[in-house]
C-alpha cells in the first residue's frame, strides 16, 4: 500500500477507531499533505510506543518518588507544570477532524499526549521556536512556529483565551529578557558538537526510522533530521529512570519504568556505540555536577587530597578533604567513625549550603596544612599508586594521625577543650580542626548552663560553619596509635631477622586459588634467599639481581599443602596483601619443612609465635569479632593443624583452641564466618577475598568429617559423634514404643541416603518425623557402627572384650569390663556410654517395642563387633553392659534417680494413652508459656504427632479457663530469641515437626495476634493476590561476596502465588533472585544489633532441596506495609486460608486434656538445666529433658 492509501485508509475510520500509536490520527494527516515522500517518515502503522505504553511489562501504578502530583510522569518531570488541561488538536492544514488531547506547557515545552496518564508525549514544541499565538474563531487558536503552525481548539472560548494569555506571555517573557537559548531540555540545533550520539535508528513496530539523539541526560526522539534541526519532536526520555540492555547482535533495549524502547542499530560497532552514549547519559542523569563544580572553585579542590588525581568528584564530609574514586574505596575501609564519605555528584541531599561553604573555606588546603603537615616524601602516594599503598598511607594519615600537625595543647585535655570553647565561637575553622583532631572533646561541657557545650556556643554565635564542622565529627575517632592493638601496624613491628636460602621451584605468580593440579612442567627452578625480611628469587645462583621480592610484612597467610598436591611432593603457597598467590615446590619434604617454619617465622607477630610450635598446614593474620564488642574488627593470628583452629586474639596474652569438629553451628554470613561453640560466637572476616577464600574451604573441612573412625567425626560437646547423638535423641523422642525397633531394617535406599547426608555434615542435619521413620534412622545407626573403620570397641581390644564376656565370676567380669572401657579412646568411651544408657532405655519399654536386654543384644552384638554373627560371646558383651549399665558405668544414685523418674513418666503417659486409645508412637511433651516467658506462665503438654497450633492452642486457654472473646484472634507463636523474632504457626500447622527444628534459644508461646484483624480487612480488600513494592533487603547467605556490603539496600519485591522474587530496581526487568514461598520462613522482627533502619521488619529463612539454608532480613517503612506484607505471605503460602472459619466448633469438639494423666512431672524438651529445674519446679519430681547430657 502507498503512502497515501495508508493515509485514507486512516482518514476513514478516525471517528469510529482510536489509533493505537505515538503519533495520532491528525499527525498522519499532517504527514500526508505536508511531506508526502516515503523516507520522510510520512505514514506509520498501528504498533507504535503508545502500543508499548498501554502493554509496557512494568505496571503503570508504580510510582518512582514519593511525593509526585502527576502519577508517573511525576517522576521524570524536573520543571514545574505552568499550565495542562484537555485541548482538541487537527493538523494545521485545516481538517476538519479534531482529536482530545492533554496538553502541557512548562518553561521550555508545549507538549501533548493521549491521556494525562501518559509520560511520554506524542509532540513536543520548544516555546524558543514559538512566534506568536492567535485566535482563529469557534474556541481555537494556533500556535505559530518559524516552520510550522499547529491548531488547538479549547472547550471554551474563556479557556481558550487563558490558553493563549498564558503562552504569549511566556513567549513575551523570553523576548523581552533575551531568554532565546538553549533549553535545559532541547538539545542545541546549530551546536551539534555538544551532543553525544545522534543518527537514525529502527524502533521495534515502525517501518521507518526515527532520527534519536542522546544529549546530557536525556534521549530524544524524533522523526527525522528535519524535525531536529527545527527543534519540533516526538518526546524525550529522562535518563535517570532508564537502563540499556543487550539484546541481540545488533539490537538493544532501553527500558524505563513506563515502557520499553527496542532499537536496532545497522551494526555491531554502530550498536555498542549507542549502548555506550545512553550508558553515559544514565551516568549523568543520576550525578549532579553543581555540587563539584562550586567546591572544584577552589584551586586546591580540583585534586584530590591524598594522591592529587583531578577532578576528584568524593569527599569525606568530616574530614573536609575532597577526594578521588580510589582513595574514597580506601577511605571507606576506614570506617565511619574516622571519615564519612559522600559523592559530589550522586549524594545530593547531604550538600546543604553549609557544607559546601564548609568545603570552599577548609577544603584540601587547610585540611592538609594539618593532616599533611609531615609527610616524608618516600611515604607519599601518587596518582598511579596502588590500593595498598593507598590503603597503608590513609591509615597512617587519618587513623593513626601520623602526619598531622600537633597543636601546642595536645595532650593536656581540660586546656583542649577550654580553647575549643573559645575558637569556635570565631570564624576560626583551621583551629577548631586542629584542637578537635589533636583531642578537644565535641561535646564537652562549657562551663555555662544555656550553652552547654561547644555546638550550643556556635550556634549562639551564629557561627554556622562550626556547627557544620562540629556536627560532623561529634562521633568521629581522635587519630591514635595504641600499642598492641590492630592501629600497630605490621611496618612498625620490629620482625626477627632469619635467614635461609635454597633452590625451590616456583610457578608464575596467580590471582586465584589453585583448584587444580599443578605439572612439574609448570614450575621452573630458582635459586630463593630470606634475608632482612625479604624473600626474593633469581634465576640461578649466580645471579645478583632477583627476578622478584616478597617483602615478610607484605605477607597475610602461608600454606603447608598435603604431599603430592602438585608435581612436586611437597609444596607450599604464600599470599600477600596485593592479592597475589606464589607456588613453591620441592621433592625433599623435610626442605619444605624448614622453609615454612623460617618465613613463618619472619612475618608472624612475635606474640603469637607459640603458633609456630604445632604442624600447622595453614598460617596467617585475619580480622575479627568477638565476646561482648562486635562493633569493630580486630586482628588476630591464625593457625590451623588438623581440626584445631589456634588464635590468638588481640586483646588475649596467650593462645586459644578451637576445636572445628565441636562446633555447634559453621555458617557463612554476607563475608563473616560464623563459628559457634557452646559458649562464645566467633566471627572471622578478611580483608582480602584470595586467602580469606582459602581459610574458609580449609576451616570448612577440617570441621567436617574426614575418616571412618569415630575421632575423625563431627562430635559434641561430650565427645559424642552427631550421627551417633542425631539418632538417638530421635528416636527416643519419637520410637522408644516402636515394636521392633532396631530389630526391623528399613528402607535401605532411605538408610543409605540419610547416611551419606549425615556423614557429609551432620550438623546440618535435622531428623523431622513425617521425613524420616524411626526404622530408616535406626537402621542408619546400626550401619553407622557396622561400617566404623575401627570399631566401636577398637580392633586393639576387640578381643579383650569377647574374653572378657566368659568371665564366670561377676565382680571380675565387671571389673575387667570397667578397665577396657578406660583403655578406650575418649570419643569411643563417651560413645559406648551413649549408646549403652539409651539402649538401657530402650529396654524399658520391652513390653510395648518388644526389644528387651536380649533382643537388644541378639542384634547390636555382631553390628557392634562387626562379626558376622557365629560368635556369640558378641551379643553377650552387649547384653552384659546393659543389664549392668549402673555398675560398669558408675552411675551415681542422683543421675540414676532422675533416669528413673523420667522413664515412669514415659510410661504413665504410654498406659494412659493406649488405654484411651488415643496415643501414638512419637508423643512427647514440650513446655509452651501463655503470653510471655515466665516460670507462673509455662505449661506442660503432650504433643501428639496429629497436634496443630489450633489445637495447642486451645489446650492451653482450657487449661487456664481463658474465654475468647469476638475478635481476639489467640495463636501459637515461634519465639527466636537469637534472631529476636517470632513467627504466628498457621493454625492447621502440625506442631510436632516445629519442635523437632526449634534450637535451645526458641520456645513456643500463646498469644493474641493484634494484627490480625487488620491482616483480615486488608486480604478482603485488595484486589490481586499479587503483593509488590519498595523494601529494604539485608542479606545474610552463605556465599561468599566480600566486596558486597552487608547494610540495608533498596530493592524491589513482587510476590505471587508460587514465588517471591527481587528485582535491583523498579524499572529492572530480570530478578536478581528467585525463591519458592513454600521454603521461607518469614518470623515478624530482626535483631537490634544489624541496626535496621526501622522497627518493622522480617527475619527471613530459606531452605531449599539440598538443605542449604539462606537468611535475610527486610525493612518497611510503615507498620501498615508490614502487616500487608506479612498477611500476604500468609495467604499465599496457605493458598488463601490465614484464618480457620469455624474456630469455636474446632474447639467444642477438640478431645479434652486425658485426667488419668494426674500429675505426672512431664518433662521438658528444651532450655539449659537451670531452665528445666525451674520449669518443673510445681511439679513433685524432677525428671530432666529426654537423654540429655547423658
Amino acid at each position: 500500500m502507498s503512502d497515501k492509501d495508508d493515509a485514507e485508509t486512516m482518514r476513514g475510520r478516525l471517528r469510529s477507531e482510536r489509533v493505537n500509536s505515538l503519533f495520532s490520527e491528525d499527525e498522519l494527516i499532517e504527514d500526508y499533505y505536508d511531506q508526502p515522500a516515503a523516507n520522510d517518515s510520512s505514514c506509520w502503522n498501528d504498533y507504535g510506543l503508545s502500543t508499548l505504553q498501554s502493554s509496557g511489562t512494568v505496571s503503570r501504578s508504580i510510582s518512582m518518588h514519593s511525593g509526585s502530583t502527576e502519577g508517573l510522569d511525576a517522576s521524570a518531570q524536573l520543571l514545574p507544570i505552568i499550565k495542562a488541561g484537555w485541548l482538541d488538536k487537527n493538523p494545521p492544514q485545516g481538517s476538519y477532524i479534531y482529536q482530545k488531547r492533554w496538553v502541557k506547557l512548562d518553561a521550555d515545552y508545549l507538549r501533548y499526549f493521549d491521556s494525562e496518564k501518559d509520560t511520554y508525549s506524542k509532540r513536543f514544541i520548544p516555546v524558543t521556536s514559538i512566534v506568536r499565538v492567535a485566535s482563529i474563531g469557534d474556541q481555537k487558536f494556533e500556535v505559530i512556529t518559524n516552520n510550522r503552525t499547529f491548531a488547538f481548539r479549547a472547550e471554551s472560548d474563556a479557556d481558550r483565551n487563558e490558553w493563549m494569555r498564558t503562552l504569549q506571555q511566556m513567549v513575551d517573557e523570553r523576548k523581552f529578557k533575551g531568554l532565546n537559548r538553549i533549553s535545559l531540555f532541547q538539545p542545541p540545533t546549530s551546536a551539534l558538537d555538544s551532543v553525544d550520539k545522534c543518527g537514525l535508528l529502527e524502533l521495534r513496530g515502525f517501518k521507518n526510522k526515527l532520527y534519536v539523539v542522546v544529549a546530557g541526560d536525556k534521549v530524544f526522539l524524533y522523526k527525522n533530521a528535519e524535525d531536529y534541526r527545527q527543534g519540533i519532536g516526538i518526546t524525550y526520555i529522562e535518563m535517570n529512570v532508564g537502563n540499556v540492555k543487550d539484546v541481540d547482535r545488533r539490537g538493544f533495549d532501553l527500558t524505563t519504568p513506563y515502557r520499553i524502547f527496542s532499537f536496532s542499530a545497522d551494526s555491531d560497532q554502530e550498536k555498542d556505540e549507542w549502548v555506550e552514549a545512553m550508558q553515559q547519559s544514565i551516568t549523568e542523569a543520576l550525578s549532579n555536577s553543581e555540587v563539584a563544580e562550586r567546591i572544584w572553585l577552589v584551586e586546591a579542590n580540583r585534586f584530590c587530597a591524598d594522591c592529587g588525581s583531578p577532578k576528584p568528584d568524593w569527599a569525606s564530609i568530616n574530614l573536609c578533604v575532597v577526594i578521588c574514586k580510589r582513595c574514597a574505596g580506601e577511605h571507606r575501609g576506614l570506617g565511619p567513625s574516622i571519615t564519612k564519605v559522600r559523592s559530589l555528584k550522586m549524594d545530593r541531599k547531604v550538600w546543604t549550603e553549609e557544607l559546601i561553604e564548609l568545603f570552599c573555606q577548609v577544603g584540601n588546603c587547610v585540611a592538609n596544612q594539618f593532616w599533611a603537615a609531615n609527610v616524608p616524601p618516600s611515604e607519599a602516594i601518587h596518582v598511579a599508586s596502588g590500593s595498598q599503598e593507598r590503603r597503608r598511607f590513609l591509615i597512617a594519615k587519618y587513623k593513626e594521625g601520623k602526619y598531622r600537625r600537633y597543636h601546642p595543647l595536645f595532650g593536656n585535655q581540660e586546656e583542649l577543650n577550654k580553647a575549643l570553647c573559645a575558637t569556635v565561637t570565631t570564624s576560626d575553622l583551621a583551629e577548631t580542626q586542629s584542637l578537635v583532631f589533636c583531642g578537644a572533646e565535641v561535646s564537652c561541657f562549657s562551663g555555662d548552663p544555656d550553652f552547654p557545650n561547644p555546638i550550643a556556643l556556635a550556634e549562639q554565635a551564629g557561627q554556622k560553619l562550626q556547627m557544620e564542622f562540629l556536627l560532623h565529627n561529634k562521633n568521629s575517632e581522635i587519630p591514635q596509635v595504641e600499642a598492641g592493638s590492630s592501629e600497630e601496624k605490621h611496618y612498625s613491628v620490629i620482625l626477627p631477622s632469619v635467614t635461609h636460602n635454597g633452590f625451590l621451584h616456583k610457578t608464575p605468580s596467580m590471582a586465584k586459588l589453585v583448584h587444580e593440579r599443578k605439572s612439574r612442567e609448570e614450575f621452573s627452578r630458582r635459586w630463593c634467599t630470606l634475608n632482612d625480611s625479604i624473600f626474593s628469587y633469581y634465576e640461578n645462583d649466580r645471579n645478583a639481581v632477583p627476578n622478584g621480592e616478597i617483602k615478610m610484612e607484605e605477607i597475610v597467610c602461608l600454606v603447608n599443602n598435603p604431599p603430592d598436591t602438585h608435581g612436586f611432593e611437597s609444596t607450599f603457597e604464600v599470599y600477600i596483601e596485593s592479592e597475589r598467590l606464589y607456588l613453591f615446590g620441592l621433592d625433599n619434604p623435610e626442605a619444605i619443612r624448614k622453609w615454612v617454619k623460617s618465613i613463618a617465622k619472619s612475618f608472624i607477630h612475635p606474640r603469637a609465635d607459640e603458633l609456630l610450635s604445632y604442624d600447622f598446614e595453614r598460617i596467617g593474620r585475619l580480622q575479627y569479632k568477638g565476646g561482648l564488642n562486635l562493633e569493630r574488627a580486630k586482628e588476630g593470628w591464625f593457625a590451623l593443624a588438623q581440626s584445631v583452629l589456634y588464635a590468638f586474639f588481640e586483646d588475649s596474652d596467650k593462645e586459644e583452641a578451637v576445636h572445628l569438629k565441636k562446633l555447634q553451628e559453621l555458617s557463612i554470613q554476607g563475608d563473616s564466618l560464623v563459628l559457634v561453640e557452646r559458649r562464645r560466637t566467633l566471627y572471622i572476616q578478611g580483608e582480602r577475598k584470595l586467602d580469606f577464600l582459602g581459610w574458609v574451604a580449609a576451616i570448612q573441612k577440617a570441621a567436617g568429617s574426614s575418616g571412618d573412625t569415630l575421632s575423625e567425626q563431627q562430635l559434641t560437646e561430650s565427645d559424642i559423634p552427631v550421627i551417633v547423638d542425631r539418632c538417638i535423641d530421635y528416636i527416643t523422642q519419637c520410637g522408644l514404643t516402636s515394636e521392633g525397633i532396631y530389630r526391623k531394617s528399613g528402607q535401605n535406599s532411605k538408610t543409605t541416603s540419610l547416611l551419606e547426608m549425615l556423614r557429609k555434615d551432620a550438623r546440618r542435619v535435622r531428623l523431622k518425623e513425617g521425613e524420616h521413620h524411626v526404622d530408616d534412622v535406626s537402621n542408619t545407626l546400626k550401619r553407622f557402627f557396622r561400617d566404623l573403620g575401627d570399631g566401636l570397641f577398637t580392633k586393639e581390644f576387640c578381643q579383650d572384650w569377647l574374653k572378657a564376656a566368659a568371665v564366670e565370676n561377676e565382680e571380675e567380669k565387671v571389673s575387667q569390663y570397667r578397665h577396657l572401657l578406660s583403655s578406650l579412646p575418649v570419643v569411643n568411651r563417651a560413645t559406648v556410654k551413649a549408646l549403652i544408657n539409651h539402649l538401657y532405655r530402650v529396654q524399658y519399654f520391652s513390653e510395648m517395642n518388644q526389644m528387651n536386654t536380649h533382643n537388644l543384644a541378639i542384634v547390636f552384638g555382631p553390628t557392634l563387633f562387626q562379626t558376622d554373627g557365629k560368635d556369640y560371646k558378641a551379643g553377650r558383651v552387649v547384653e552384659d553392659l546393659i543389664s549392668r549399665y549402673v555398675v560398669i558405668f558408675s552411675v551415681d544414685e542422683q543421675e540414676m534417680r532422675k533416669q528413673q523418674d523420667e522413664i515412669q513418666a514415659i510410661i504413665k503417659m504410654r498406659i494412659a494413652g493406649s488405654s484411651s486409645g488415643t496415643q501414638q508412637a512419637g508423643d512427647f511433651i514440650c513446655t509452651v508459656y501463655l503470653e510471655e516467658k515466665k516460670t507462673e506462665a509455662e505449661q506442660h503438654i503432650k504433643i501428639p504427632a496429629t497436634m496443630t497450633a489450633e489445637e495447642l492452642t486451645f489446650e492451653i486457654l482450657d487449661r487456664r479457663k481463658i474465654e475468647t472473646k469476638e475478635k481476639e484472634y489467640w495463636s501459637c507463636f515461634e519465639v527466636n530469641e537469637r534472631e529476636e523474632a517470632e513467627r504466628p504457626l498457621h493454625y492447621s500447622e502440625k506442631v510436632l515437626p516445629i519442635l523437632h527444628g526449634l534450637g535451645t534459644d526458641s520456645y513456643l508461646v500463646v498469644k493474641k495476634q493484634l494484627s490480625m484483624e487488620n491482616m483480615l480487612i486488608y486480604l478482603a480488600s485488595r484486589v490481586s493476590d499479587s503483593k509488590h513494592g519498595m523494601m529494604k533487603f539485608r542479606e545474610e547467605r552463605n556465599v561468599l561476596g566480600l566486596g558486597l556490603s552487608t547494610g540495608f539496600h533498596d530493592r524491589y519485591f513482587i510476590l505471587n502465588n508460587s514465588c517471591l522474587r527481587l528485582y535491583k530496581e523498579v524499572r529492572s526487568h530480570r530478578p536478581e533472585k528467585e525463591w519458592p514461598v513454600k521454603n521461607l520462613k518469614v518470623y515478624l522482627g530482626i535483631k537490634k544489633k544489624l541496626r535496621p533502619p526501622s522497627c518493622w521488619g522480617f527475619t527471613v529463612f530459606y531452605e531449599n532441596e539440598k538443605h542449604e539454608k539462606q537468611q535475610w532480613y527486610l525493612c518497611c517503612d510503615t507498620q501498615m506495609e508490614l502487616r500487608e506484607w506479612f498477611a500476604s505471605f500468609l495467604y499465599v503460602q496457605n493458598g488463601g486460608n490465614v484464618w480457620p472459619s469455624e474456630s469455636s466448633k474446632v474447639r467444642a469438639s477438640r478431645t479434652q486434656q486425658d485426667s488419668r494423666l494426674g500429675n505426672i512431672s512431664l518433662i521438658p524438651l528444651r532450655g539449659n538445666e537451670n531452665e528445666m529445674r525451674n520449669s518443673v519446679a510445681a511439679f513433685a519430681a524432677d525428671p530432666l529433658t529426654l537423654l540429655r547430657n547423658v
